[in-house]
């Protein structure tokens, strides 16, 4: 496909209930995520920051993250969905339409961009700061002739913004005004409460994006539930970071090497990797 026709069916995929998206790191990562079945593939900065040996947050430059996240878009055939922090530079308005030009130049079918860390100690951006921003980011992917899928994530849940009864509220406001800058979809992390996503899902008038961990429902209920798509952020790459760790340790503590059944062996990997 090309990235129009990845677009389109990215698009198509969010009627799904839900969208199941594994991120990725790199792109090897990527090539066995497709290959164990994703229909399309999002990225993950805290994840790719790792692999760079960096902490997550903006420490990796625009450039940086856009060179990882085109060599994932080159090495599947799936659409892909890129998370682009903050939008990087200052953040402003400027900055998010350039990451979003350089972005679109690479292949990509959409994007996510959140609403922290907010200005002047604040832990969110204000609504209407995070609303020019959006539609910034609409303007330039509609210049580069695509209409990438915008995926707003707000941060209200994932930082305890608010007391906790207005939290719910506080989504439905910015998801209000962020639809209305140009989003297609809001991005709630942070939020597991089966009864909130239920709630959530019938106040706001786009689709939702639930993070998925450890205690949320599994993604057949939240699909249930009324929930258009499902990541992970970066739970994937914890697991593998988790597995170098244990086995590193296994074989200098221990002398041992894990256990074969445990591997992808050689050839598996190889055939992943060979050109098509």
């Amino acid at each position: 496909m090309d990235q129009q026709a990845k677009i389109a069916e990215f698009r198509r995929l969010h009627g799904e209930r839900p969208l199941v998206l594994p991120n990725a790191w790199d792109a090897g990562s990527a090539r066995l995520m497709e290959q164990a079945g994703a229909k399309a593939i999002a990225t993950t900065s805290a994840g790719i920051s790792w692999s760079h040996g960096c902490a997550d947050g903006q420490r990796l430059s625009r450039d940086e993250m856009l060179t990882v996240i085109g060599r994932i878009v080159r090495r599947v055939e799936v659409p892909v969905t890129a998370d682009i922090e903050g939008g990087y530079g200052e953040g402003s308005p400027r900055d998010v339409a350039e990451t979003v030009r350089a972005a679109a130049g690479i292949g990509i079918a959409g994007i996510n961009l959140e609403d922290s860390p907010g200005r002047d100690g604040k832990k969110l951006i204000d609504p209407p700061l995070q609303a020019a921003r959006i539609a910034a980011a609409r303007e330039a992917a509609r210049a580069a002739g695509c209409e990438l899928v915008i995926n707003a994530r707000t941060d209200v849940f994932l930082f305890e913004v608010g007391a906790p009864e207005s939290r719910s509220a506080e989504v439905c406001r910015r998801a209000a005004i962020y639809r209305a800058a140009g989003a297609d979809c809001v991005f709630v992390p942070g939020l597991i409460d089966r009864a909130a996503i239920a709630a959530l899902v019938q106040a706001i008038a786009c689709p939702l994006n639930i993070m998925a961990m450890p205690g949320a429902p599994d993604t057949a209920e939240l699909g249930r539930l009324g929930v258009a798509r499902v990541s992970v952020g970066p739970m994937i790459t914890q697991a593998a970071f988790a597995s170098t760790r244990r086995l590193t340790r296994e074989l200098l503590v221990h002398g041992g090497y894990g256990r074969a059944e445990d591997l992808l062996s050689f050839s598996e990997i190889g055939v992943l990797f060979n050109p098509r």
